[in-house]
């Protein structure tokens, strides 16, 4: 009894916590302030003028761009769900979080990384199903299941975190509330904790494997179908064509895949927090911002409607 008395006197109920951020000069501050507005400023104009570009112009509104705006609209998001608090730690503003911001960062952060996997999934199925089945694509393909599939990505990216963060409120913390990081993240939370995270460690593991490598399954077997297609194609120009219309799907999905399973694939929180930052950066920063460019230069398309309205200005 005297034993619980005590642990019960260590635990101090955390109302707000403090992010490190990234440690240096003033001067470092600065430039590492500049770089991120630049990234975010570019992550929200690039992925806004996809959207606009597809939704006003008549020759883009087919499956495929409508999973590309939201696409486009969820980087918005998942970007604005950490930039902005960050950009304040780097003016040297309040590096404070309450404890329910904390939460809700770290709720909306891994509720858009999870709808992106569906996301992905979902636009290498309806890259399958146009390369496969050109003939009953659009039968098939229609925009009532294109809105049903974008929906269901973003539902199950939103309820499948729900649990993990409902595990966090449960625990409680004593000693320190620095939190070695530029935002809130699940890896923090852990190692702050004083009481035993095993079951919360292993529900994350397990619901990362669900939708990394669930989503990852999807994506691979839709592009081994789609690359058996391809190489039947008995001229060399259809082999071009049909290789085109996936192959900015396929470099995003590369991109996104490698720099997430390593931050989210991993059992215990025996990781290096260090590297966890410089991978957030490349996974938060730089993806949101290449997407744009990569859909504008490796799609044909795309290429060709933003020249018209060039030439037309």
């Amino acid at each position: 009894m005297a034993d619980q008395d005590q642990e019960k006197n260590n635990e101090t109920r955390v109302t707000e916590f403090i992010l490190l951020g990234f440690p240096g000069s003033p001067r470092v501050q600065m430039l590492m302030f500049m770089f991120f507005l630049i990234m975010y400023t570019l992550t929200v104009l690039g992925n806004a003028s996809i959207i606009i570009l597809v939704t006003t112009n008549r020759r883009l509104h087919s499956p495929m761009y409508f999973f590309l705006c939201n696409l486009s609209f969820l980087e918005v998001w998942y970007t604005t769900a950490s930039v902005p608090k960050i950009l304040a730690i780097f003016l040297g503003r309040s590096r404070s979080i309450s404890f329910a911001g904390c939460l809700l960062q770290m709720y909306f952060i891994l509720s858009f990384g999870c709808t992106e996997h569906i996301l992905l999934a979902v636009m290498a199925y309806d890259r399958y199903l146009a390369i496969c089945y050109p003939l009953h694509y659009h039968t098939i393909m229609d925009m009532s299941l294109s809105g049903k599939l974008a929906g269901g990505a973003w539902l199950g990216g939103f309820l499948v975190v729900m649990f993990p963060s409902y595990l966090i409120t449960r625990l409680s913390f004593c000693g320190s509330n620095v939190i070695n990081n530029f935002f809130c993240n699940i890896d923090n939370w852990v190692v702050l904790s004083c009481t035993n995270t095993s079951f919360l460690e292993k529900t994350v593991f397990v619901t990362a494997i669900f939708v990394i490598i669930g989503s990852c399954v999807v994506t691979l077997l839709s592009y081994v179908f789609i690359i058996s297609t391809i190489v039947r194609i008995p001229s060399t120009e259809g082999r071009k064509k049909a290789f085109s219309t996936c192959s900015s799907h396929f470099a995003v999905v590369i991109i996104w895949y490698g720099s997430t399973v390593f931050l989210f694939v991993k059992p215990s929180k025996q990781t290096a927090l260090e590297v966890n930052k410089i991978v957030s950066i490349f996974n938060l920063i730089v993806v949101p911002v290449m997407n744009p460019f990569i859909y504008t230069l490796r799609n044909k398309e795309v290429r060709d409607v933003l020249r018209n309205k060039f030439h037309r200005i």
